[in-house]
């Protein structure tokens, strides 16, 4: 597992709990029909799942869409996740990545990535250093949102999910070092944005 980076860890950004139950076991009683164990591996995966999609997307809607498309494929067909290739977790994202790309290219668009599409909360009472936390969050959700597609998904798949490289390289299609080279840009544009986000 990589470090994550400080500002990120201070933050509250956490990899996901690893799995407890064994992925054989509960695939081989889904491809038998048993529905309590798709409902196990969503409560166990669909968290990690939707934080990616939404951390890609920006968009709720489009990152349920993709979880919901993941895990409908993971019923329609348990016996092509193949372990050898990599974590259940990743396997479901790979699905979840390819839905996103797939809305897009549909859509001939990219999601919108300015900062009016970030909701306006109300702040409620409460101490100083809770709202200086809420404002350093929105304002690095801003500035990932911010980043190219490639940056985005490297800093997401990395720094905020803690994946290992492989198994980040494996869900974005590319080579470990074309994702650490990605990694690094991303690293050093978000620094920037926020960098700036504080002068202002």
């Amino acid at each position: 597992m990589q470090p994550a980076m400080g500002w990120l860890t201070r933050l509250g950004f956490v990899a996901a709990a690893p799995a407890s139950s064994d992925d054989s076991v509960l695939l081989a009683r889904l491809a038998a029909g048993d529905t309590d164990a798709l409902a196990l591996l969503y409560r166990r995966e669909s968290g990690s799942v939707y934080r990616y999609a939404l951390a890609l997307a920006g968009d709720e809607a489009a990152a349920l869409d993709a979880v919901q498309e993941a895990f409908a494929q993971l019923l329609r067909g348990p016996q092509r996740f193949q372990p050898g290739r990599g974590s259940l977790g990743a396997y479901l994202a790979g699905i979840a990545r390819h839905q996103l790309l797939s809305q897009w290219r549909d859509a001939r668009r990219h999601v919108p990535l300015d900062d009016d599409a970030l909701d306006e909360t109300d702040p409620t009472p409460g101490s100083d250093a809770r709202l200086t936390q809420a404002q350093r969050e929105d304002g690095l959700w801003a500035a990932i949102r911010r980043l190219s597609w490639p940056q985005r998904e490297a800093i997401t798949l990395v720094d905020l999910q803690e994946r290992p490289y492989d198994e980040a390289a494996a869900i974005a299609g590319v080579s470990t070092d074309v994702l650490r080279t990605r990694l690094h840009r991303a690293r050093q544009r978000l620094a920037d944005l926020l960098a700036a986000g504080e002068r202002s």
